[in-house]
């Protein structure tokens, strides 16, 4: 039960309609009619959570639950994420909950660097966060963005720092028309479906991603 699976073997897997892969994990968005009535949706995850060993991360709001799967041992998603997801979902629907999926997303900040053993510690200080792989920062409570280090020189005339922007596959498309119709421009797309990159009035740049073309196709 704990054999890492593709983002696909997970989309493909029944019961899951409502759950989303981006960076990092499988996240889901419930909407919910009242705090009380959220936290109770959040006592009945962690009940599943505990009854399968496999403890999701859970953000409770005042209309809203965000679940997001973690798997500690493989750091890729597993069929026990499947199976939570599936368990969740079943939770959810018996509770009329709708699931929210143009709320589901991962941010990054992505820093080009030619000084990475210079650049890199001084935010990793900054925030307080700790290393989650050679090139990876990570708010060890999870809750502020990723910072990652792409350990080549900067390009003159372009952008040090860029904003990545991890969303649903099947939303992804009608996002970058969103970012075009707010007056951001085409940078360039041919990694699509794995990002686009838009750029703002500025010259900033922002990378709108997927899972998909990444090789889990």
């Amino acid at each position: 039960m704990r054999d890492p699976i593709t983002a696909k073997q997970f989309h493909d897997a029944e019961g899951i309609d409502d759950w989303r892969v981006v960076s990092g994990g499988a996240s889901a968005v419930y909407k919910t009619p009242s705090f009380s009535a959220g936290a109770a949706f959040a006592v009945t995850i962690a009940t599943i959570a505990d009854e399968l060993d496999h403890h999701p991360d859970v953000d409770l709001r005042a209309r809203s639950v965000t679940i997001r799967t973690r798997t500690h041992s493989t750091n890729s998603l597993t069929e026990m994420d499947v199976a939570l997801a599936q368990r969740i979902q079943l939770a959810a629907r018996e509770l009329d909950l709708v699931a929210d999926a143009s709320a589901v997303q991962t941010v990054f900040f992505a820093i080009d660097t030619g000084r990475f053993d210079e650049v890199q510690p001084f935010w990793k200080a900054a925030l307080g966060y700790k290393e989650r792989a050679a090139n990876e920062l990570h708010d060890p409570k999870r809750r502020g963005p990723l910072f990652w280090f792409n350990d080549k020189p900067h390009r003159a005339g372009r952008n040090r720092i860029h904003v990545d922007v991890s969303v649903p596959h099947d939303l992804a498309e009608a996002r970058v028309q969103a970012v075009l119709d707010a007056g951001g421009r085409l940078l360039g797309d041919r990694y699509a479906p794995a990002w686009w990159s838009l750029i703002d009035a500025d010259g900033n740049v922002c990378d709108i991603a997927t899972w998909r073309g990444r090789g889990d196709d």
